[in-house]
């Protein structure tokens, strides 16, 4: 079950989203985990006929995962991911206009407002107005498809992917004689893990079948190839929401070269990244699909100047001798030790080259970290914290003598990192009866610990951000200048408000735009800590 600040969060989601009878049923499968229906009638205290009709809209909008099981039949719970994923969906259109044009944009948005359709009834609810532009929606809706930016939605998707991995975990299991031991249980639940993974690939390539042979032109063989495939119509597509994200994440990691680097090293950044892009299925790979130098350079545009980035020695130097520098500096070719392996965003081997992701991915989730403490408990808090991070676990006194701080100064400031669980203490006792009089209290930080608890201030956050957002809207003045724009006449003609409306509405608007991007900040902290989290950590939050 989820915590209480992700509740209130989700709760809030869904009542913007689909009102405050659907908001009841999430509440309740919220707090008190999975339900059958007439649990939920009971707990809601709503007709079945209405709890029936929310649990279909949640179903077809992919928030509710149903099982069934021989002792309680059938049972629903909760996606709390899919849900917290909604507050992606204006960037999710604004990358596919940017990537496939305006018709692009459409259909994702479609697809967004109605959990999942078939290719027919999202061709024939766009061109209702002008039916001469189906072709152009076919053609986006293809694109979309074959570059996985839309997946089929199978059973797989509306059953609880913990269900499958239990019992396949307790397959293996079974199969091993005797007592098992870590290794072996580490390998049943790589297993089980593996074959999790092959099934949902498997059903999720049911999106594209082939041309009936009376429809592909007799022309040259290899146009054949392109065009003798199409959508299938009888499959009910839904957003990737994982292909999406690796833009997001692309995009951090070439502001996180910039602010380390320059902009030149941001350039051939984004070129690498552009380079491996198309192979790149989600945000959970460790490394990128190796490529070359020279596929780099291509993707480097011919307008940008990014010589001004490095101090060359000839005059006019090649921008593959220049790309090979920037390589080399973001790989930290000049500091072969684990320090510079760890600061690397790419790494070389036999004239390829690899993005790095996973080390990426750590550094950016431990700069949160830092800026955190460093808000909270100023440079000094932060000193200890990577202190900590970089030795491991420390006594008070060690501490202090390697910080170069005084005991006064580090114990309080111990005790408050803790309260926010930024560090953790572990014991160890000098004697069998564990008295705490007689133990040893050595600091250090636990990472998935330190994740979870900023993951669940930052939800807090985003929750605060939408009830101010509502408080603002809901105020006398507002809410009537608002309602008064609302009507046909206003709207054709805003000059029909008087002065003082005009500038509550444009106080309005600023405060608005101002929680916007304060929401737009903390929900990119909420990417790094939890998309990034590749090991899982922190995802049962």
């Amino acid at each position: 079950m989820a915590n209480a600040d992700t509740c209130h969060l989700c709760t809030q989601i869904i009542t913007a989203h689909f009102g405050p009878l659907t908001a009841k049923i999430t509440s309740a499968l919220l707090t008190r985990g999975r339900l059958s229906l007439p649990q939920l009638v009971r707990f809601t205290g709503l007709k079945p006929r209405t709890v029936r009709a929310s649990i279909l809209v949640l179903i077809q909008h992919n928030i509710l995962w149903h099982a069934h099981t021989e002792d309680e039949g059938e049972m629903l719970e909760f996606n709390t991911l899919e849900c917290l994923l909604r507050l992606r969906f204006g960037r999710y259109v604004w990358q596919a206009e940017n990537l496939f044009g305006h018709t692009g944009a459409e259909i994702v948005q479609l697809i967004l407002d109605h959990g999942k359709l078939r290719p027919p009834d999202i061709i024939s609810r766009l061109s209702v107005y002008d039916p001469k532009s189906s072709g152009l929606y076919s053609q986006s809706l293809y694109k979309l498809v074959t570059e996985s930016y839309l997946k089929p939605s199978t059973i797989l998707s509306h059953h609880s992917p913990r269900d499958k991995r239990i019992k396949y975990e307790a397959e293996e299991k079974a199969k091993i004689s005797g007592f098992p031991t870590a290794k072996e249980l580490r390998e049943a639940k790589e297993t089980a893990e593996a074959r999790l993974k092959r099934e949902e690939e498997d059903a999720e390539k049911v999106g594209l079948k082939r041309k009936p042979k009376e429809q592909i032109s007799n022309r040259s063989s290899k146009k054949n190839k392109v065009v003798e495939d199409m959508v299938d119509n009888d499959v009910y597509f839904r957003v990737n929401f994982d292909k999406f994200n690796i833009h997001i994440r692309n995009k951090l990691i070439e502001m996180a070269v910039e602010e380390r680097f320059n902009r030149g090293a941001a350039l051939v950044m984004r070129a690498t990244l552009k380079a491996v892009e198309s192979n790149q299925k989600g945000v959970s790979d460790v490394r990128s699909d190796p490529t070359s130098t020279a596929a780099i350079a291509l993707h480097i545009p011919d307008d940008k100047d990014f010589t001004s980035g490095l101090a060359t020695i000839s005059k006019k130097p090649s921008d593959a001798s220049l790309v090979k520098d920037y390589l080399g500096l973001l790989a930290y070719a000049d500091n072969p030790t684990p320090t510079g392996k760890t600061a690397s965003y790419v790494s070389l081997s036999d004239n390829k080259v690899y993005v790095e992701f996973e080390i990426i991915n750590k550094r950016l989730r431990r700069r949160v970290l830092e800026a955190v403490a460093r808000e909270r408990h100023g440079d000094d808090g932060v000193r200890i914290v990577r202190l900590l991070l970089d030795v491991g676990k420390m006594d008070e006194k060690h501490i202090a003598k390697v910080a170069m701080m005084a005991n006064k100064d580090v114990r309080p400031l111990l005790s408050a990192l803790s309260s926010d669980f930024l560090i953790s203490t572990q014991e160890v006792p000098r004697s069998a009866d564990r008295n705490p009089t007689r133990m040893f209290y050595l600091w250090h930080v636990d990472l998935a610990k330190a994740y979870a608890a900023l993951l669940g201030g930052l939800y807090k956050t985003l929750f605060n951000i939408s009830a101010r957002r509502h408080a603002e809207q809901e105020e006398p003045n507002v809410n009537a200048v608002l309602a008064k724009r609302e009507r046909t006449d206003v709207a054709q003609d805003e000059k029909l408000l008087t002065r003082m409306e005009r500038e509550v509405l444009a106080e309005w608007e600023r405060k608005r735009e101002m929680l916007n991007v304060l929401e737009m900040r903390v929900e990119e902290a909420v990417f790094i800590l939890r998309d990034l989290d590749r090991g899982g950590s922190i995802d049962e939050i």
